[in-house]
Order: C-alpha cells, then structure tokens, then sequence
C-alpha cells in the first residue's frame, strides 16, 4: 500500500483522451478486484463452515488456499519481490504470516489476513484517491484554452500559445485564461479559486484580472498582460504541487522511523516464536504468536497517513487563500510565538496620499510636486506612487536617475543633484544642490482587517519599518502592536529578525515588497503578501494570495490542526499496534486482529488525515 498523488494535466486533447481510457480502465479493475474479494470471502466461510463442522483438514485447507489465492496472490507476489531486493514491507510480513499460518494448519486464519488486508487496501486506496482528487480540483482553475481575437475574428487557441499583449473574450461564466486588463465591458469576479474570497469582486475597464477567476454573467474584452506560465494561476498550481517536495520534520522522521522500526519489530516477532517455546515448549503456538506480532507491527498507518495530513492540510491552506510551500512551513507556523510585520503595504493598505505640500526659498507648490515627482518616475515605491499621483502631469526632463533601498532616489537636474528623502518627520524632503527645496507630508490608512487579524492570532507582534517614529508610532497604538522598530533600513531589518530569533523566539515575517525579501527568508516561516512582488514571492514560505491579511489566522489555525492530525495518528497507531503486541506475546490475539492493527488502523488513520480537507475556518 503506497500513498501516490499522480497529477492529472490535461493540457491537450490528445492526453484527456489517454487520461479517460486510464480512468476508466482502472475503475474496471477495481470493480475487478472487488468480485474476486467478494468471490474469496465466499471461500473463507466456506472453509470456516467446513471447519466448524469437523471436516476433513485436507478440504478445509483446499477451499482456505483457494480464498487466499484469489485475495492475496498480488500481495504475496509483492512481498517475494521485495525479499529477492532485500526489501522489508507491508507484503513482506503479509506473506510471511500466511505462508506461516498455512504451515502451521491455521487455514481459515490464513485467509481471514489476505482477506482483511485486501479489504483495507480497498478502502485505503479509495480514501486517498478521493484525497488526490479533492487537492488537484484546488489546483485545476487555469482554462487550457482561451478565446482570442486575431484579424477581428475570434479564434479558440490553446492559452499557452498567447503571447502578452493580445485581445482574448472571456465570456459568461467562463474562467480567465491569462492575467489581463479589462479594455471593454464590466462584470463581477469570483476570485475564490486565488485569494480564498468569497464575495464576487466588480471589475470594470482597466481592472486587473487574474487567471482562475470566473467571470459572472457579463461578456468582457481583456488585453494579456503575462503568458500563460507566468500568469497568477499557473503560479499557485506549480506552488501547491512543489509543496509536497519540501517535507515536515515529522515526514522526515516516520521514514527514518520505518527503517529502523520494521527490522526490530521482526526481530521481536523472532525472539517471541523462538525462544519461549525453547524453555516452555508449544512451538506453534509461540509462533503463532509471533506471526500476530508481525502483522499487528507493519509501520503503514504512519508511513501513509503523516504525508497525507500535511498534504491535506496544504490544500485546504490553499482553498483558504494561503499558499504554503511545505509540510515544514506549516509545522514552523504552528511554532511561531513572534509575528513581525512590515508596516507599508502589510499592516497599513500601501495607497499613500499627498496631504500637505510646504515649499521653500521661492519655489511654489506647482515647483515641488513637479520636480518630485520628476525624480520619482522611475520609482515602484508607494511613496513615489502618491506624488507621481498627486502630480499627474508630464515629468521634467532629468538624467542618471538611481535609487538607495530604504534611502530615496536621485537624480540630475540641471547639472545638480536633485532626490527625495525620507527626513525622519512622517514627511518626504525635497533637497536639490545639499538644500531642502520643500516638503511632502503623506498618509497612509491602517487596513481595516488588521486589528482583528493581530487580536485574534494571539502572538507577540512586532512592526520593522523603513519609515518615521511618528507614522509607526500611529500605526502601532491602533493596533495594539507589542514592539517596533522605524527608520530602518533592509539590512536593519534583517540584523532585529535575527537578534529575535537568537532569542530563542520561532519567528514569522509577513511583507510585501522586495525590500523584505531577504527578512522574509530569514524567517522560520516567510510570508509573502499577494502575488506581486516576484523577489517577495520566490522568497516566501508561504502567500496569502488575497493581498490582505485576512488569511493569516487561518493560516495558524490549519497548521495547528494539521500538526496536531499527524501526531494524533503517530500515537494512536503505535498505540493500537503496542497493545495487539503485547496480548499477542500473551497468546490473547487472533492473527486477524493483527490484520485490523495494521490495515485497520490505516484506514481510521487516513480517514482522520482527509478531514483536514473540509476543516470549517
């Protein structure tokens, strides 16, 4: 029994097509196998019945050796290739117990493991193939094809074939195929599928589309604005499947855990058949015993069903609007104790206004807005966005424009150095030739989700700002923040997160510029805000792909709970397994009570992992 999450990418027609005949070709065999199970449970009772009824032991063992090999002949095929690669598994010990069990006349009990074990690997496989399929419908939100105009004429291509920059429909109900701007028509978005929100957004000419929306009941024009593998969708699929590569401490431990534990427990099966019986006699009976311990002690439940909790637990992450990169981020997610926040862009909504020009020396108002936001053109920066805003007329020609991360920008004006820079007061100064010029006084708006968000996650938080005591100050007082840093450049930034950890604190950065990428690596757990800043996003351990912090306490919550999943099934199953053991050393265990130990326990233990897929947040 393996846990295998086979992607299904049906980019062409040609592969849906081989992908159905798959589809149904493996249903086939499953309808199949269970005939031939159900066929086998009718030789089982056959030979229980025979049995009971006191007939002969020969007949008894014909109709049993018939039930097993009609539930158990792949199994027992498994486990002879695996001895012959000196492999020890699940089919090992399940080949193991029957062969034993046949020689030692235990017929019926011989059947009842295949049967058993035949019974739960049906149900196992069902479980995680249900598993596979919920995730991978998370994931298929990107259109394989898209409705271009080429010549005036409208033409079905493949999405992959568009390059940027071209006019595509999308029609009612229909999914955004590429990130796009709306250049005709308006219509309400479902954007459920990336940023987890529930409510349609309304989108009108010039609007932002992102692939894997699904537009409502309005036709729209859009023109392309990235190809089809850079787009917003394709970007959260490769995440959600590359997240499985990164694995948890806990995964890597349980595969540690089977290699070392499978051998001992075979060893302890050994020495309970072998050396009992050496001083007290009754050698079927010891290893009788001995083969229950074998069953009973197969390592699957943990070997399957951990990967699958963090597995699960990423998909419904990304259902919720985070995107985690691995099993690894979500159990530092649930060991953060320190939550640290960018304050622009992150805590505050990054949309800065000009409320206050003050010019200097004889130049007006006019002077100053023109000659900023001439210097700040070039800039991404949402201080330089709020004056080159503010200003919105034709910029003023200047030359060897450059700018200083967490510093400002430059640039020559006239033969003169002319910049904007931060002067420490909640302003922006003006300095052309060594002297202030003027100055800008902005302000930005807390997000409305953020208190609630930093009540709610119960965390000690800290704010790292580049910018003045007084705005961080503000910002802090209404949100209850616990610590802040301002005036602080990207290296500053870096040098607290890591002061912070040295602490001993598990820390979580969340931000949203490319200023913060190398904090957000830094951190035990990254957080990247939306899906702009592609340094912020390469970065990140994870995306709250809204662009808002709504996610974050999901985010917690879902990687506590898919911790707490795989802890509870590593002990519950040991647990299960240690007791069979131990009343099976004591001769009060039945071999098919070893069966359920391991197969049994498997398919509570998957089950249990899958709910993490329908958790309510």
């Amino acid at each position: 029994m393996a846990c295998k999450h086979e992607h299904c990418a049906c980019h062409e027609h040609e592969h849906n097509h081989e992908h159905n005949h798959e589809h149904h070709h493996d249903n086939d065999n499953s309808k199949l196998g269970l005939i031939i199970l159900i066929i086998s449970i009718v030789f089982a009772v056959a030979a229980l019945v025979l049995e009971i009824l006191g007939i002969s032991k020969i007949a008894v063992g014909i109709v049993a050796g018939i039930a097993i090999i009609l539930s158990g002949y792949e199994v027992c095929i498994e486990g002879i290739k695996s001895v012959i690669n000196r492999k020890i598994d699940e089919t090992t010990l399940m080949t193991v117990a029957v062969i034993a069990a046949f020689i030692l006349g235990e017929f019926v009990e011989g059947a009842m493991v295949t049967i058993l074990f035949g019974i739960g690997e049906i149900i196992e496989d069902k479980a995680v193939e249900n598993s596979r399929k919920s995730i991978e419908k998370l994931a298929n939100i990107q259109p394989d094809t898209a409705n271009v105009i080429i010549d005036g004429v409208e033409k079905t291509v493949k999405a992959e074939h568009i390059a940027v920059g071209s006019d595509i429909i999308i029609k009612p109900h229909e999914r955004v195929p590429l990130d796009c701007v709306i250049t005709e028509g308006t219509g309400n978005f479902d954007a459920s599928a990336i940023t987890g929100e529930s409510m349609p957004v309304e989108c009108k000419k010039g609007s932002q589309l992102l692939s894997g929306m699904i537009n409502g009941d309005n036709l729209v024009k859009a023109r392309t604005t990235k190809a089809y593998s850079d787009s917003t969708a394709s970007r959260i699929i490769k995440l959600v499947e590359n997240a499985s590569e990164t694995k948890s401490d806990n995964e890597k431990l349980i595969s540690r855990f089977a290699r070392i534990y499978t051998p001992i427990v075979m060893v302890i099966a050994v020495i309970i058949a072998v050396i009992p019986p050496i001083f007290l006699g009754n050698w079927t009976d010891w290893i009788y015993r001995g083969l229950v311990c074998l069953v009973a002690s197969c390592p699957c439940a943990i070997v399957i069903s951990v990967p699958l909790a963090y597995y699960s637990g990423i998909g419904r992450a990304s259902k919720a609007g985070v995107l985690i990169k691995g099993g690894k981020y979500l159990e530092a997610l649930n060991k953060v104790d320190t939550m640290v926040f960018d304050k622009t862009g992150t805590l505050t909504e990054g949309k800065l206004e000009v409320i206050n020009i003050i010019p200097y020396k004889n130049y007006t108002d006019s002077d100053i807005l023109a000659l900023a936001a001439s210097v700040e053109k070039n800039s991404t920066h949402p201080i330089a966005r709020a004056i080159v805003n503010a200003y919105g007329g034709e910029a003023i020609e200047m030359s060897s424009y450059s700018e200083q991360s967490g510093k400002g920008v430059s640039a020559q004006y006239k033969g003169k150095t002319i910049s904007c820079e931060s002067d420490g007061n909640a302003g922006i100064s003006l300095v052309y030739d060594g002297e202030i010029i003027g100055r800008f006084e902005l302000r930005d708006t807390v997000r409305k989700e953020a208190k609630n968000v930093i009540k709610s996650i119960n965390k000690t938080t800290v704010i790292l700002t580049g910018d003045d005591a007084k705005n961080a100050e503000n910002v802090s007082k209404e949100l209850q923040i616990d610590e802040i840093h301002c005036g602080l450049l990207p290296q500053d930034k870096l040098d607290i997160l890591t002061n912070l950890k040295a602490e001993g604190r598990t820390v979580a950065f969340a931000g949203d510029g490319i200023n913060d990428a190398p904090v957000i690596t830094a951190a035990d757990c990254g957080i990247a805000m939306g899906l702009g800043s592609d340094a912020a996003i390469a970065s990140a351990d994870a995306v709250l792909s809204s662009g808002n912090l709504k996610a974050l306490p999901k985010a917690f919550k879902i990687a506590k709970k898919t911790v707490n999943t795989a802890k509870t099934n590593i002990s519950f199953s040991l647990a299960v397994k240690a007791l069979v053991i131990i009343l099976a050393a004591l001769g009060f265990a039945p071999i098919w009570l070893g069966v359920l130990a391991d197969t049994g326990v498997c398919v509570i233990c998957v089950l249990w992992a899958m709910r993490l897929l329908k958790i309510k947040l």
